[in-house]
């Protein structure tokens, strides 16, 4: 009993500081803004996760003191005041020879992270009261959407107690915070990730008699608040925070992100980049944020031409997979009640399910282009661009049978590729964008497909981007991030902000599910 309260009164202390707790731009002004421009680290998140040798007050004083004296070198300074985070699969080697169900099974441990503490100073870290796996490389901290596909093969190796752990995890944060943030640092504070804590919950319940859907009924209706905030008081052809009300009186749902300002993990780069946009900088930088959001970030998906990274108009999009899973989400709150007895809210939000279900079929469904595609809220017109977010329909069963059989045929005829399906059919430098695949996509589409009957194709996807990962393993020893789909003898994909990482959490998950399967 002792040990449960000093345990209870830790959690509760980390609750409290967590908080209060600022982001790192806030508690060092100036001295961040000048690291990160002056890019004395390759990457910005690498400052943002850093952690102080000293009272950050303390810190700033001295910073004050000397940053005007001839001999003030920035990134001594910096060297001597904080301790700078190190990639958690850097010193990890694989062995190549004992295949690669046992690189997965070792890789649980090494990505698993233990239940946080406060520390003696404030860092970006927001605490956690129960163990988590992180991704890897640079990204030291549990990642909302990633975890869902984790999960997949945490529950294919037997891990259920970690999988509950998680999300129990993910409960304490919509709990402390009223969402939950993109991760599980101080920076992500502004937004979240493609809500795939109902998921999350579904899977953990399945075949486990020891764990209810209605444990979790007021997590999953505190996320519900959060991406609906608003709502209420909207009046057509306008939108306030992720919700949006079209000229018919249907609500959905868009990415958003509270802040305007150059994201902290990647400040030099939106910094720079908000001088080339003829976009208002608040509008340009809320825009990368609310894409940052998605996950997707950056992809031609959010680009006004599908070319520019400039045009970037995220906030003026709908997205079809973010309103599957807020479908999914009314559909778990709905479930949740009637398992708890309130017959009462089950029917109110299997009422928002249907309403919202009738309003994808119609807003998404793109009849030109044969695919479920992107919104435009603001001129009332399909995106032009064709993405594999057209799978999340077939993935939570709401398409037609019609709609995915043209879904499937265009995946085949143009998505599909040597190595899997690529994310979408622009060629460009963003890692989102073609040649490049990832996980969670392989798996939405291939599961699709299969529920609506598509064994063959759902197959042919599934060996193809097995063997890509396993020849990729065999001859780099690692897991990675994302792959090169079109060219298979690479060693993984490219584009984006930051270098190729290895680890890889959803890379794992979704590799062992298919294994499995």
């Amino acid at each position: 009993m002792k040990k449960t309260i000093i345990y209870f009164l830790l959690f509760v202390s980390n609750a409290l500081f967590a908080q209060h707790q600022k982001s790192p731009r806030l508690i060092y002004p100036g001295l961040f803004e000048e690291v990160q421009l002056s890019r004395i680290y390759a990457d910005g998140k690498s400052f943002a996760d850093a952690v102080p040798k000293a009272d950050p007050a303390s810190i700033m004083k001295a910073y004050l003191n000397q940053k005007s004296s001839k001999d003030f070198n920035l990134k001594n300074f910096v060297d001597s005041h904080f301790s700078l985070p190190e990639s958690h699969t850097a010193l990890y080697k694989s062995d190549i020879k004992a295949g690669i169900e046992r690189h997965l099974d070792t890789l649980w441990t090494v990505l698993q992270r233990n239940p946080d503490t406060t520390t003696t100073y404030q860092s970006s870290l927001l605490p956690l009261p129960k163990p988590y796996l992180v991704p890897g490389g640079r990204f030291r901290e549990v990642y909302y959407w990633d975890s869902y596909f984790t999960m997949l093969g945490l529950k294919e190796a037997g891990k259920t107690k970690l999988m509950k752990d998680m999300v129990d995890n993910f409960a304490y944060l919509i709990n402390t915070y009223g969402f939950i943030p993109n991760g599980n640092r101080s920076y992500y504070l502004t937004r979240s990730q493609p809500p795939f804590f109902a998921a999350m919950v579904q899977l953990l319940v399945l075949d486990n008699p020891d764990v209810k859907l209605n444990e979790y009924k007021d997590a999953l209706e505190k996320e519900y608040q959060f991406w609906m905030k608003g709502a209420e008081q909207l009046k057509p052809g306008n939108a306030i925070n992720h919700v949006v009300k079209l000229s018919d009186g249907a609500i959905l749902n868009r990415y958003y992100d509270a802040g305007d300002q150059p994201r902290e993990e990647s400040y030099r780069e939106d910094y720079e980049a908000a001088k080339s946009t003829k976009q208002n900088p608040a509008t340009f930088l809320r825009n990368v944020r609310s894409a940052a959001e998605s996950g997707w970030d950056f992809s031609s998906r959010w680009f006004a031409d599908g070319l520019s990274f400039s045009q970037i108009i995220t906030t003026d999009l709908l997205p079809v997979d973010l309103n599957t899973l807020m479908y999914n989400l009314e559909r778990t709150i709905a479930a949740a009640n009637q398992e708890a007895g309130d017959t009462k809210k089950a029917s109110l939000f299997s009422a928002r399910a249907n309403k919202r279900k009738a309003a994808i079929l119609k807003y998404f469904w793109n009849a030109q282009q044969n695919f479920f595609t992107d919104y435009n809220w603001k001129n009332k017109s399909f995106s032009k661009q064709l993405t594999l977010a057209a799978s999340f329909p077939l993935y939570f069963k709401l398409a037609t049978a019609v709609q995915a059989k043209a879904v499937s045929e265009k995946l085949e005829k143009d998505f599909l590729k040597s190595g899997g399906l690529i994310t979408t059919l622009k060629t460009t430098k963003e890692q989102w964008d073609a040649p490049n695949a990832w996980a969670p996509l392989q798996w939405v589409s291939i599961s699709g497909l299969h529920h609506y009957g598509y064994h063959k194709l759902a197959d042919t996807i599934t060996n193809r981007w097995v063997n890509l990962n396993i020849a990729v393993f065999k001859n780099t020893g690692k897991l990675m991030e994302k792959y090169n789909v079109v060219e298979t003898n690479s060693k993984g994909g490219g584009g984006g902000e930051y270098p190729l990482q290895d680890g890889f959490g959803w890379t794992n998950g979704v590799l062992l599910k298919l294994l499995k399967r």
